[in-house]
């Protein structure tokens, strides 16, 4: 019997790449996705579809109440999403207080009622820069945490933390991902803006990959 692991799987590369490792090693994944209020709202389609082809088992949960309390953030509040790479200052208007501490925290709570050890996400070290709870040191508290925080001990997977999304994407399309099933734009719209910090570390991935992302941009 595969053993059940819950993946946060926002419907973008990294979570694709994640979700996809997972399967391929065996686990009966749980995917969970969350609307937090996010402008590109568009990437939970992309998610859902994945899933629905996948016959992965796939909840979309909404917490957008959340915005009373936290909001601020260029993907959340009627703020303009700044141009640029994630390493300028700019970018940190993208960051959503406290994110992924309630992310986890609610996909540990789901990995207690499937009896699943084991919740991945997609934190990487280009996320680094800008989002503390991308951070390693973030990680292993977490995982302290969640050590104790049940009678059932939880691990946080964090397979890419040590790595760029440039090798995330290796990754993916050694596995033959079709990276067209994902959404990064922060923009949701029509075609992705090619210019956040988002699409500009989405774009330089699959030129160092000297590959064709098969995203339409504007």
């Amino acid at each position: 019997m595969s053993e059940n692991v819950v993946v946060i799987y926002s419907g973008g590369m990294d979570s694709f790449t994640v979700l996809h490792k997972a399967l391929k090693e065996g686990k009966k994944v749980h995917a969970l996705s969350f609307d937090y209020g996010q402008r590109h709202k568009k990437e939970l389609d992309y998610a859902a579809r994945v899933c629905e082809s996948l016959n992965v088992p796939h909840k979309i949960v909404d917490i957008s109440a959340i915005n009373t309390l936290i909001g601020g953030s260029a993907l959340t509040s009627d703020i303009e999403v700044p141009e640029g790479h994630y390493e300028e200052p700019s970018m940190k208007q993208t960051v959503v207080p406290n994110r992924n501490m309630i992310l986890l925290s609610l996909a540990v709570g789901y990995a207690v009622s499937l009896e699943a050890n084991e919740v991945y996400y997609g934190a990487h070290s280009g996320d680094h820069a800008i989002y503390p709870d991308c951070r390693p040191e973030f990680v292993h508290k977490m995982n302290d945490v969640c050590g104790i925080a049940n009678y059932t001990p939880v691990t946080i997977m964090t397979p890419y933390i040590d790595v760029s999304k440039t090798a995330i994407l290796t990754d993916g399309l050694s596995m033959g991902l079709d990276y067209g099933q994902t959404w990064t734009c922060y923009n949701g719209r029509e075609k992705a803006c090619g210019k956040c910090g988002a699409c500009e570390e989405r774009l330089e991935a699959f030129k160092e990959n000297n590959a064709t992302d098969p995203l339409e941009y504007e």
